[in-house]
C-alpha cells in the first residue's frame, strides 16, 4: 500500500516539475484565528466596494464547505519576478505582475496538469483548484503550510524568495502529510512598507485598508477615483509594487523561468504621451492575454486621466 508520505512526496515533486516555486500542505480545517480578523476587516469597511468579500463568510474559513470530504489544502506559489522595467520613466506605471500573460490562466493550466497527474498516478481523487477567484484565504493557507509568513504589508513573504509570486490552492479529499510548522514572522521592527505607502493604506502593522490601496483604486474600484488621492498615486495606473519594492526580503527574489510571464515588449515600450492617447483598439491588442483586461479600457483611461488631472 502506498503511504501518505509517498503521495505527499509525489505531489510536491510534480509541483516542482510543473514550475511552481514552492508547495506546502495543511490539514483542511476551520481557520479559527482568521475568523475574527476577517470579521473586523469587513466591519471596518476595509474591503471598499468589493462587496463580494462579504459573501460566503463560512466558506472562506472552512475548506470542507468548498470540497466535500476535504482533508488537505495544497498551497502553491508561482514566481513572477522580473527585473525588466518600462522604458519611459515618466510613463504611467503597471505592476510587474501584469507585464506578461494573465496569471489566472497560466496558473490554472498548471493546476489542471497537477490534478491530471494525481488522477493518473494516485486515482480518482476529488478536488478543486483555486486561483484568486473563489472564497479562499490563500495567504492564510500558504502561511499555515509553511510557504512564508504574512508580512506587515499583508503579503506573504518567504525568506528564500521574497514576495513576488502568485498563490494558488488545490483542496482535495486525499489525506496527506501536513507541514505543521508555520513560518516564523521575520518582519522584526522594520516598517519600510508602512512608511513608503503614499496613500497610507497600511493602517497598522499587518492591517491594510483595501479601500486606500493603489491596487484596489486602479483595478477593483469601478466608480470615480476619490479626489483625496490626487497626487498620491505615485504615477501607478494599474496595480502597485511599492510595498514589495521596499521590502528587504525581496533582495532574495530571483528571476522567474516561466515563458508566459515574459514581459510584453510592446507594453514596456509605450511612451508617456502615447498612454494619454491610447484607444480601445490599442488596449485590446496590447492587453489581449493580460491581467490588465480586468480594469477594461474605460478603467485604465480613467486612471491615466486621474494621474494627469
Amino acid at each position: 500500500m502506498i503511504s501518505k508520505r509517498e503521495y505527499t512526496q509525489f505531489i510536491k515533486s510534480e509541483a516542482q516539475r510543473l514550475g511552481f516555486l514552492s508547495c506546502g500542505i495543511s490539514k483542511a480545517e476551520f481557520l479559527e484565528k482568521e475568523a475574527p480578523r476577517l470579521e473586523d476587516w469587513l466591519k471596518n469597511g476595509s474591503h471598499g466596494e468589493m462587496s463580494y468579500m462579504e459573501n460566503h463568510f463560512d466558506k472562506r474559513l472552512d475548506p470542507t464547505k468548498l470540497v466535500d470530504g476535504a482533508k488537505s489544502v495544497i498551497s502553491l506559489s508561482l514566481n513572477y519576478y522580473t527585473d525588466q522595467v518600462q522604458t519611459d520613466p515618466n510613463a504611467p506605471k503597471i505592476s510587474r505582475y501584469a507585464f506578461g500573460e494573465d496569471y489566472h490562466s497560466v496558473t490554472k493550466n498548471k493546476l489542471r496538469q497537477l490534478i491530471e497527474t494525481i488522477h493518473e498516478n494516485i486515482g480518482e481523487v476529488n478536488g478543486r483548484a483555486f486561483v484568486d477567484s473563489a472564497p479562499v484565504l490563500d495567504k492564510a493557507w500558504a502561511s499555515k503550510s509553511g510557504l512564508g509568513w504574512i508580512g506587515k504589508n499583508s503579503n506573504l513573504i518567504s525568506k528564500k524568495s521574497g514576495s513576488f509570486f502568485f498563490l494558488a490552492e488545490l483542496i482535495t479529499d486525499l489525506e496527506l502529510e501536513y507541514d505543521i510548522a508555520p513560518t516564523e514572522d521575520h518582519c522584526g521592527t522594520c516598517t519600510r512598507c508602512i512608511d513608503a505607502c503614499p496613500t497610507e493604506a497600511i493602517v497598522a502593522p499587518y492591517v491594510v485598508d483595501g479601500s486606500k490601496c493603489i491596487s484596489y483604486l486602479t483595478i477593483e474600484l469601478k466608480s470615480e477615483l476619490p479626489a483625496e488621492f490626487k497626487g498620491k498615486m505615485d504615477n501607478w495606473m494599474f496595480g502597485c509594487d511599492i510595498c514589495q519594492d521596499v521590502c528587504p526580503w525581496n533582495k532574495f527574489s530571483v528571476l522567474h523561468t516561466e515563458p508566459s510571464f515574459n514581459a510584453n515588449q510592446n507594453l514596456l515600450g509605450i511612451k508617456s504621451a502615447d498612454w494619454q492617447e491610447i484607444t480601445q483598439d490599442t488596449f485590446s491588442r496590447i492587453f489581449k492575454n493580460s491581467a490588465v483586461k480586468r480594469t477594461k479600457f474605460s478603467g485604465l483611461k480613467r486612471n491615466i486621466d486621474f494621474l494627469r488631472s
